[in-house]
């Protein structure tokens, strides 16, 4: 393994995702665990150099205050206590607030200086060490990787491919909740261009009646992600030697799907939405890895940048931004209208400047007026957003003529529809999508 690694445990604190990422800024590589990490767990890491308790607020399961095992202090390597009372010498009150140059000062010291540890963080040595681990893990046995074509899914598929070779079988599920013509684009690129071994599974109607009627988000990504594994047992039925599940899991996605002392925002199918009886075992190269990382980790592999730079998109698809109870009327009017406005950002030359854009519809009409006579009808809300990381996220300003435009498109080309509306919220409070 070429990377060193210093290991930050989640006590409590609301910062581990800002503490990570001024480690990896330092150039050495950083992973967040759960407070209880088992002493195994910890001695299957490769190469920790150091470890950081990192306390906070939360510090209480089940009303009991948690605690760092003694295993922690015995595994032979610095450890250092942020806004934690701890036997360490390394112990600090807590992180400084805002000011991210003397997160770094304190931190250098430490890594640097009592760690040992060198700065060999990079993406050439990030995709090195993951395909080692991947052959370690996976051996001789085939592997099922979930293929949505999005960022997270193709970059894996890109390790999958030089780890394991034609022992990656590829399905792509169309679960109905695809953008327009999105299923048809990852058949032409991963099959016909990439010679990936792919199988095509025309899901629809299987997803949209188990979605029937179905309202609470966390309740749909629950059937979306229990599904989805349904029908990937039954296509790795088709196969031998296939014992595991790749998924673009990401580390933004295990944030807000909740951990033991943080509250879920959402969860995501690939994380809060899968079922407690899965059948297969996981693999995850991306999983403490956030967004802008994936994509340089893409651009490491050689993937185009069409396909590194493509617009993020929820595993539950077009289903978390048909908001409330799904119908095939209104999933057809979000799939048009989001169309429209992704037709109308890349005429503009917007589509490498807004990091994502999307529409969505809600489960409510407003009045409108049609060739003379009332009618109640739905809003298209355009939601558009700038971020690094997706954990925070700022609205760009956006030219109002261009606005106009794309409303009076949306107004003339989609059935059932007589308002557009702009979403100005920043994350936080609000979160990019809103289900």
């Amino acid at each position: 393994m070429k990377q060193d690694l210093i290991l930050i445990l989640d006590l409590g604190s609301k910062d581990n995702s800002r503490l990570a990422r001024a480690v990896r800024a330092l150039g050495v590589y950083s992973e967040i665990h759960a407070h209880d990490i088992t002493a195994a767990e910890l001695a299957s890491l490769h190469n920790v150099k150091g470890i950081i308790l990192n306390g906070g607020d939360n510090n209480k399961v089940d009303g009991q205050t948690i605690r760092a095992g003694e295993h922690i202090f015995e595994f032979g390597v610095p450890v250092m206590a942020i806004d934690y009372d701890a036997p360490s010498p390394y112990g600090v009150d807590r992180m400084p607030g805002d000011d991210d140059d003397a997160l770094l000062v304190m931190l250098k010291s430490f890594v640097f200086d009592v760690c040992g540890a060198e700065a060999n963080w990079n993406t050439k040595n990030f995709v090195s060490d993951q395909i080692e681990l991947i052959k370690r893990q996976v051996g001789d046995k085939r592997v099922l990787l979930a293929l949505s074509g999005g960022v997270d899914s193709s970059v894996v598929a890109a390790l999958l491919v030089k780890a394991i070779g034609s022992r990656l079988q590829c399905v792509h599920v169309n679960h109905g909740l695809m953008r327009k013509n999105e299923s048809e684009e990852v058949v032409e690129v991963f099959r016909n261009q990439l010679g990936a071994n792919l199988v095509y599974v025309d899901a629809t109607d299987r997803f949209l009646d188990r979605l029937a009627g179905v309202a609470d988000p966390e309740t749909k990504r629950k059937i979306i992600g229990e599904e989805f594994i349904r029908v990937f047992e039954e296509e790795a039925q088709k196969f031998t030697d296939i014992e595991f599940l790749a998924q673009g899991t990401i580390y933004p996605d295990i944030v807000e799907s909740g951990t033991k002392t943080s509250k879920t925002v959402k969860s995501h199918h690939n994380v809060g939405g899968l079922p407690e009886n899965l059948g297969f075992k996981l693999i995850e190269p991306l999983k403490f890895l956030f967004k802008d990382e994936v994509r340089a980790v893409g651009r490491e592999l050689g993937l185009p940048d069409s396909m590194v730079y493509r617009q993020p998109f929820p595993g539950p698809g077009l289903g978390v931004r048909c908001l409330g109870v799904i119908t095939r009327e209104r999933l057809a009017a979000v799939r048009e209208s989001d169309a429209i406005l992704r037709e109308e950002f890349e005429l503009a030359g917007l589509s490498g400047r807004v990091w994502q854009y999307f529409t969505l519809i809600p489960d409510v009409t407003s009045t409108g007026v049609k060739d003379g006579g009332r009618v109640d009808e739905w809003p298209v809300i355009i939601r558009a957003v700038n971020t690094v990381d997706a954990m925070t996220a700022a609205v760009p300003s956006l030219d109002w003529g261009l606005l106009q435009k794309i409303t009076n498109r949306i107004l003339d080309k989609v059935p059932g529809v007589n308002r557009v509306l702009f979403d100005l919220s920043p994350k936080p409070p609000a979160t990019i999508e809103w289900e």
